[in-house]
């Protein structure tokens, strides 16, 4: 696999509610242990869309990353202009400093926000234009991240697409291993 999305809640529906809180850390953590294993079988592009979240962060996550494996790039494909807008401060602060380090940068629709549908058309065109989407998601927990599972799910079901899951286990995992660190 060359080419990954990556995606997973929104801070709020994580109750992640301050942009230095700890949690962000150990999902950080999580994602790049999944990211790893990629790039140890060859993955060159991660692409998200910079939504807040596990989006900007596994963005954060691959600028780190590129200073130890340089091949490994970053897409940032918001799907409209002015995206950020509306969120708080921090997050446009966050989100202006991935799109200047980023490797890539291109909105799927060249106008602002009109209505549901360009996020709907961002979801698919990312999982059409990708190998497989890491998603940070349980299904218990329903949120923003099953837009996207659809129509991975879909493409899945159609030619293999790879769906690589981080699961609240996997947090749980690295939040102990930290412990004993």
């Amino acid at each position: 696999m060359k080419t990954v999305a990556v995606t997973g809640y929104k801070p709020h529906e994580l109750g992640i509610f301050k942009p230095d809180a700890k949690e962000i850390k150990f999902i950080k953590k999580a994602l790049e242990r999944r990211l790893l294993s990629l790039l140890d079988n060859g993955l060159e592009w991660v692409v998200i869309s910079g939504q807040p979240g596990v989006e900007l962060w596994a963005g954060e996550l691959v600028i780190q990353m590129k200073e130890e494996w340089e091949d490994l790039k970053l897409a940032v494909l918001p799907p409209f202009l002015e995206q950020e807008k509306i969120w708080p401060e921090p997050a446009q602060l966050a989100y202006a400093e991935l799109l200047k380090q980023a490797d890539f940068v291109k909105p799927i629709s060249n106008a602002k926000y009109t209505n549901p549908g360009q996020l709907r058309a961002k979801n698919d065109f990312i999982i059409g234009h990708t190998e497989g989407l890491l998603l940070l998601y349980d299904e218990d927990m329903t949120g923003t991240p099953k837009f996207y599972l659809a129509p991975a799910e879909t493409r899945q079901a159609h030619d293999g697409y790879e769906i690589i899951w981080v699961t609240p286990q996997d947090i749980q995992d690295v939040v102990e291993e930290e412990q004993w660190l």
